[in-house]
């Protein structure tokens, strides 16, 4: 069994190679759904009977049969709230990959760069169907542990962009994204700018990466581009919300990475469909992220308006990448066992 630390992880892990395994996921889903197995992730509230912030316990399991080989993958995450005053990552998460004809684990492995890079090449992948394609110009709204690889996974797909906005809710957070982005992507020679407000990053942005804890619409339709595309990464749960109701009815498409799990976890959404005052319903989805892939949605890009990515998050996608490591890993291995 290989044991996969953080850095080892990373060793293997590019942006291009997360993106790539995912859209190879979608099309196999879409030819051979019975290929795909993945029930819906188990959620468990923590901290709910304490004073302490309330975080999330999810088990994550998913089975991939590749036309050889089967392979089960299983991820497990806890997010904490509190973690980053302590320095510490607010979304923690082990992976385990494992040969389903033997049942031998092939890998264990940090879950938190799998996370942080499968969740961002969601956004790429949206990104590249449905942003502009001479798009200048991206906000990043919350600067936390996830939008560096979200707003990385952008750049990879939209290599026009020149200028980077950037708004958080301490300026301190912006501020030390801006230094780290431009320290570790230092093949990104993009224009990094901290706004003091949310309307100052989004007004002229092609493209607008939200990653927050928010429980409300961070801006509204008249604040943002007509042809604007928005990656939504945050809001995870009913109660939370990011993407006002004012732009999800106005979108001429809206996109979900996995169409079950969005039904239960999917703030925005679930609250725009429950709002009596907002004409978008469930009914108004324009498909998921795998009718984009293999193309039986289709963008005119010259009359697309705002266009609307949410995600959720899936363990298929997870297994996806993870597996794409592990094999990565194992002929690393062999290759340097063959040398010696």
């Amino acid at each position: 069994m290989q044991i996969l630390d953080s850095q080892a992880v990373k060793d293997q892990l590019t942006m291009v190679m997360a993106i790539d395994s995912i859209e190879r996921l979608l099309t196999l889903q879409a030819e051979h759904p019975e290929w795909v197995k993945c029930p819906e992730r188990l959620v468990i509230p923590t901290f709910t009977a304490s004073d302490k912030n309330t975080g999330t316990h999810l088990s994550m399991p998913s089975v991939l049969f590749d036309g050889k080989e089967e392979f089960a993958i299983v991820k497990l995450v806890t997010i904490c709230p509190d973690n980053p005053k302590r320095d510490l990552p607010t979304t923690t998460a082990v992976v385990t990959v494992s040969n389903n004809d033997t049942g031998e684990i092939l890998a264990f492995m940090d879950g938190i760069y799998i996370t942080q890079v499968r969740t961002a090449a969601l956004s790429g992948i949206a990104s590249k169907y449905l942003a502009k394609p001479d798009s200048q110009q991206v906000a990043v709204i919350g600067c936390g542990g996830m939008a560096y690889e979200q707003l990385n996974a952008v750049l990879t797909v939209c290599p026009n962009i020149k200028t980077v906005t950037l708004w958080n809710r301490t300026t301190e957070g912006a501020n030390t994204f801006k230094t780290k982005f431009a320290e570790q992507y230092p093949e990104w020679p993009v224009t990094i700018e901290v706004c003091e407000d949310i309307v100052s990053a989004v007004k002229n942005a092609d493209v607008i990466n939200l990653a927050t804890r928010a429980t409300e619409g961070l801006f509204e339709l008249n604040e943002i581009k007509a042809d604007a595309h928005i990656n939504a990464v945050g809001a995870y749960q009913p109660e939370m919300k990011e993407v006002s109701d004012s732009v999800i009815e106005a979108c001429s498409h809206v996109v979900i990475d996995d169409a079950p799990g969005g039904r239960h976890e999917a703030g925005d959404l679930i609250q725009a469909d429950a709002a009596e005052d907002c004409d978008w319903t469930w009914d108004d989805l324009t498909g998921d992220l795998a009718d984009l892939v293999t193309q039986k949605i289709t963008i005119d890009h010259d009359k697309k308006g705002v266009t609307l990515f949410k995600s959720v998050g899936a363990a298929s996608f997870d297994a996806a990448v993870a597996l794409e490591v592990a094999q990565k890993a194992k002929l690393v291995d062999h290759y340097h066992h063959y040398k010696l």
